[in-house]
């Protein structure tokens, strides 16, 4: 038995306290201030969240445990990299508590086919995210660079440096909108400049530490955005 078969029953439990501790977070912060559960908005957004994060866990357990593993580090090794988490954690906090206090209080209409785009937006970046990780085994939530990695060229990488924040930028975005609010839109957009600061930092560590990687900066010209950025 590999060292990744040892290591699933460990990788499991720190998964499933991940998720008995990260799920009820998340459904405090849509419906307590909201003050009621007769919130259809969140429980929409909970289920095109939840169910196919479900089904990626399971998928990623039987056939990807290394990247699964990856994705639940959480330790940031740089010193930057931990600001900016500190930074994105109260935007994290304003953007998804934010909506639960618009319905409460009325200061959104925003239409059932708007929302119902917003639900359909953070699905497609989920997915997007998704085909990343297809592609990219070496995905890591912290910035890091692990022995025999390998710069990824193909797939969305052929077309921007860093896919993966292009699907999370899609998902933050709209999921005021998926909730119901037009104001939490506003700190919302705050995750554009957040993730500009990760990426830059990030590519720092890239260029330092993976072979290839500023040869692939030259050869991929946009970061985030294709023709922006």
């Amino acid at each position: 038995m590999g060292h990744t078969e040892q290591s699933k029953p460990n990788l499991l439990k720190g998964l499933a306290i991940r998720l008995g501790l990260g799920i009820p977070c998340l459904v405090a912060m849509l419906f307590l201030p909201a003050g009621t559960l007769a919130y259809w908005e969140a429980w929409i957004y909970l289920a095109v969240i939840l169910i196919p994060m479900t089904f990626a866990l399971i998928v990623l357990y039987r056939k990807a445990p290394e990247l699964l593993e990856r994705r639940m580090r959480m330790r940031e090794k740089e010193a930057t990299q931990r600001k900016i988490i500190n930074l994105s954690l109260l935007y994290f906090l304003v953007v998804f508590m934010l909506p639960g206090f618009d319905k409460r209080f009325g200061w959104s209409n925003v239409p059932v086919a708007v929302v119902l785009v917003g639900d359909l937006i953070v699905l497609l970046g989920y997915c997007f995210i998704l085909y990343v990780f297809r592609e990219n085994q070496y995905a890591s939530r912290v910035v890091e660079v692990d022995e025999g990695q390998q710069v990824i060229s193909t797939g969305p990488y052929a077309v921007v440096r860093h896919p993966m924040y292009l699907g999370v930028t899609l998902m933050y975005v709209f999921s005021p909108l998926a909730l119901g609010s037009y104001w939490a839109m506003i700190p919302a957009l705050l995750i554009i400049p957040i993730l500009v600061m990760r990426i830059r930092n990030e590519e720092e560590v890239l260029s330092r530490e993976l072979a290839g990687y500023p040869a692939y900066t030259q050869q991929i010209r946009y970061r985030l955005l294709p023709g922006i950025w």
